[in-house]
């Protein structure tokens, strides 16, 4: 029997059928795991996506930074920690070619980037025994370990439903498995980000079960200890396969009959749902924000609604916030040494002056300026900024709900709100790969600006979005505009980077921001799109007047660190967690 049997006794229940596990999980309060971290048994967080470019690993949105944001501030707080996840041997970068927007593909070693190989995992798909290179980079209590071999592809290559992804999902979560057995690992917790990485909960049932522990008593240990954390409303990441996909692919991978059983009862019509099968195989369910945990709308097999318990995200500051101004909120105790909210930072705000301010933002132009010098627009111009220069931004994955073409439906409106104060529009974000119809919106934003001789100067689409060119408009521009359709969002990180840099947000009131108060930054709102483009035009201005102006700045940019110090902690996000999952 496997030896993690020995556990079961702080939290076991005796379990008749497999109904009496969702008995057990809604009928009894969650208890806080006992067993405390330690490097041998790790805080494992599993994510089909990381974007963490220092380490040579490329995402493809927020998820990915979230993911990278989220070790390194385990980092920071010593927690024993290790982030599975596939190294794709391919990336894809942007450049504009002849007006549009083209997709370039390039390979990348994980040896270019400290990664060491470890040794070989292998899965079981379509008759064929798969070898799965093991690679790791260790750094003080956290490590990633990845999942990769040469014909792996691309980050999310194919559909969501297609084989390719569903061999990548696989991978990762029986390899990923593996990988952890073969470095001596055995996981605290396993964090589930997106329904994609359900496998390695599936992994560790199959384990179990197959090692001769009975399979409820093995649901039981696992749901225990698994954690799924749902991302996104707009669920582009839901997966759902059919039951032939799942006998070449999954299936072959299984050892316990009676996992197997399970899985294959969870199939309707022949197809299955990841979502539906995460949330039976995981006890504890996040959501990112406030508003999301409440308004997620997922459904167990018995059709109750499923919980969230609302744990908000948050970013690493020290990579995401210029140092000048982190050690100022360091200094003035409004973070502490590991970048906690102080009890008494709103008080400390007061010391923040409209000068220090501007001190602040000049530093954080020249950094730009120094970034951009690598970067061209869509005209193919290097772009520098004077110091006394407006900048509005809207800077992040580009999708649908977003809305990036929306300040363009009125190209008069959006010059009137920007020419009185000579201000710039810089739009920078990535399309996803076979995303068609983001790919015309942006070319037709291309040809608004074309027929406005203010606006073809003064929009600039900076291709190929990336970690440097966020950090760089974070600390050099002057308000963000962040416009998802009220209900889609569910976190957003870009903001956080924003608000602690010193920008002004002028925003919809969805994702992480709703856990702050629409009066403390530049709300937007409206019953119709039309109301709703007027007000971000009305807001556009409001901003460069607050620009123009000591007192109004001061208050402007105090009033929104009230709101979001504690939000855009990173640290503040992981203690949530903990305090979640373990006993203090």
């Amino acid at each position: 029997m496997n030896d993690e049997t020995e556990e079961i006794p702080f939290f076991y229940h005796p379990l008749e059928n497999i109904e009496d596990v969702e008995v057990f999980n809604d009928a009894v309060e969650r208890k806080h795991l006992t067993r405390s971290l330690s490097p041998e048994r790790p805080y494992t967080y599993w994510t089909l996506e990381l974007y963490d470019q220092k380490n040579g690993v490329r995402g493809g949105g927020g998820l990915g930074i979230l993911a990278a944001d989220t070790r390194r501030v385990a980092e920071q707080m010593k927690v024993p920690f290790a982030l599975i996840t596939p190294f794709y041997p391919q990336e894809v970068s942007q450049e504009i070619e002849d007006g549009k927007l083209v997709d370039k593909h390039k390979a990348v070693n994980y040896e270019d980037f400290g990664f060491k190989k470890i040794d070989q995992v292998f899965v079981k798909c379509c008759g064929d025994l798969c070898g799965l290179d093991v690679v790791e980079k260790k750094f003080k209590s956290t490590r990633i370990i990845g999942i990769t071999e040469p014909n792996f592809g691309e980050l999310y290559q194919g559909m969501s439903g297609s084989d390719h992804r569903l061999y990548q999902e696989v991978s990762l979560g029986f390899g990923g498995y593996a990988a952890l057995k073969l470095l001596g690992l055995k996981p605290a917790i396993m964090q589930l980000n997106e329904v994609a990485t359900f496998f390695a909960a599936l992994a560790r049932l199959d384990e179990l079960a197959g090692n001769g522990m009975d399979f409820y008593e093995a649901m039981v240990y696992t749901r225990k200890h698994t954690l799924y954390t749902n991302h996104t409303l707009v669920q582009a990441a839901e997966a759902e396969f059919n039951r032939e996909q799942f006998e070449r692919f999954v299936f072959p991978n299984l050892k316990s009959l009676a996992v197997k059983k399970w899985l294959s009862n969870n199939f309707t019509n022949d197809k299955i749902k990841l979502s539906s099968v995460t949330i039976e195989i995981a006890e504890m369910r996040s959501g990112v924000s406030k508003l999301h945990a409440r308004v997620a709308n997922y459904h167990d097999l018995a059709g109750n609604k499923v919980k969230f318990k609302a744990i908000t995200n948050g970013v690493d500051l020290k990579t995401w916030t210029l140092a000048e101004t982190l050690e100022f909120y360091q200094k003035n105790g409004i973070y502490d040494s590991i970048l906690m909210p102080t009890t008494d930072y709103s008080q400390n705000l007061e010391r923040l002056s409209a000068d220090k301010i501007r001190e602040l933002k000049l530093l954080g132009r020249q950094k730009l300026n120094e970034i951009l010098k690598k970067y061209h627009d869509h005209n193919g111009q290097t772009l520098q900024f004077k110091e006394d220069d407006l900048i509005f931004d809207f800077r992040r994955r580009l999708v649908d709900y977003k809305r990036p073409e929306l300040p363009f439906k009125d190209p008069a409106k959006l010059r009137a709100a920007m020419e009185p104060y000579n201000a710039h529009y810089i739009l920078a974000g990535r399309v996803h790969t076979g995303d068609k119809n983001m790919s015309d919106k942006l070319q037709q934003i291309f040809e608004v600006i074309l027929k406005d001789d203010y606006l073809k100067t003064h929009v600039h689409y900076i291709p190929d979005y990336n970690e440097e060119l966020a950090f760089g408009l974070s600390v050099g521009g002057n308000a963000t505009i962040n416009i998802p359709i009220v209900g889609l969002e569910a976190c957003g990180t870009s903001w956080m980077k924003d608000v602690t840099n010193l920008d002004l947000l002028i925003s919809t009131h969805d994702g992480g921001v709703a856990d702050g108060s629409i009066k403390s930054y530049l709300y937007i709102s409206g019953a119709t799109e039309e109301e709703e483009l007027d007000m971000l035009y009305s807001r556009m201005s409001e901003a460069a007047e607050i620009w123009q102006n000591d007192f109004d700045l001061e208050y402007a940019i105090r009033r929104q660190l009230d709101a979001f110090i504690p939000v855009a902690s990173g640290a503040r996000m992981m203690q949530d967690y903990l305090d979640y999952l373990f006993t203090k």
